[in-house]
């Protein structure tokens, strides 16, 4: 290779560097250099194509239930989201770039109460505001490849566009599963439950949740939310360790007058 164009390539590795390095909202650096307009086009794209292709539930306490959780879990985040419950039997949620949330009929048969559910949307809230779904395409591809995915996203069955939706985290729907790492999920649980506990919900209810998902998979019937989130004993553990600060941030919400009532 000509020594010019090595110099060109390091120099673009550096200036990739120097440009992608970001902060997590926990404080770990990260390296994402893909534009957060052109993931949030991929999250759009992904979500209305699954709202093409899959049921969606239209049940008025559901929807209600579900509005109810997510609207307050967003509400420390800000921002416009859309939420939609779908028609699928798996314990399954969902949250994707450009502000949108899916949430399966199958994990609200499985949740006892709005704590519980929060502690699901909180946590799918968390990978967005970590922007893991960047961190992963940033990892993966480069920057012109990554423009051929937003459009790939439109053909999820597509090789490419398999691809796309996997490193957006829901690549499960389409028959592929890039799981995030242990260090995004566990970075996922701390945002998930400093957001709960902000809304005024109870962030004890996150251990038992975690506890009935592990149960659920015991079960002859797989549970597709655990194949692509996997739960762990230390995640439970990790959990207990943080919750006396979360109870103290509930408490502090609580007394600021957010108080939740989301019935199911």
């Amino acid at each position: 290779m000509n020594i010019s164009v090595v110099k060109l390539l390091f120099a673009f590795l550096f200036i990739s560097l120097l440009t992608g390095c970001a902060t997590s909202p926990t404080g770990r650096t990260q390296l994402v250099f893909m534009p957060d307009a052109e993931v949030n086009s991929m999250g759009l794209q992904a979500f209305d194509t699954m709202k093409r292709e899959s049921q969606v539930n239209h049940d008025a306490a559901k929807n209600r239930f579900v509005s109810c959780v997510a609207s307050a879990i967003t509400r420390e985040v800000g921002g416009e989201w859309e939420v939609v419950v779908f028609e699928d039997s798996s314990l399954n949620a969902f949250a994707l770039p450009g502000g949108k949330i899916g949430v399966h009929t199958g994990l609200l048969d499985l949740v006892d109460n709005q704590d519980q559910l929060a502690t699901v949307i909180g946590h799918e809230v968390g990978h967005v505001m970590a922007r893991h779904s960047n961190e992963r395409l940033s990892q993966q591809v480069g920057t012109n490849v990554g423009i051929s995915l937003v459009q790939a996203v439109a053909a999820p069955q597509s090789a490419l566009g398999q691809t796309a939706v996997g490193l957006l985290g829901i690549g499960a729907q389409y028959g592929i599963i890039m799981p995030y790492s242990r260090l995004h999920e566990s970075e996922a649980d701390t945002i998930g439950l400093d957001l709960m506990a902000k809304a005024g919900f109870n962030p004890a209810e996150s251990i038992k949740l975690w506890q009935k998902m592990e149960q659920a998979s015991q079960g002859a019937q797989p549970v597709e939310f655990l194949s692509t989130h996997p739960s762990h004993a230390s995640r439970i553990q990790s959990l207990q360790t943080y919750l006396p600060r979360a109870q103290q941030i509930r408490q502090q919400a609580n007394a600021a007058g957010k108080n939740p009532h989301c019935i199911k």
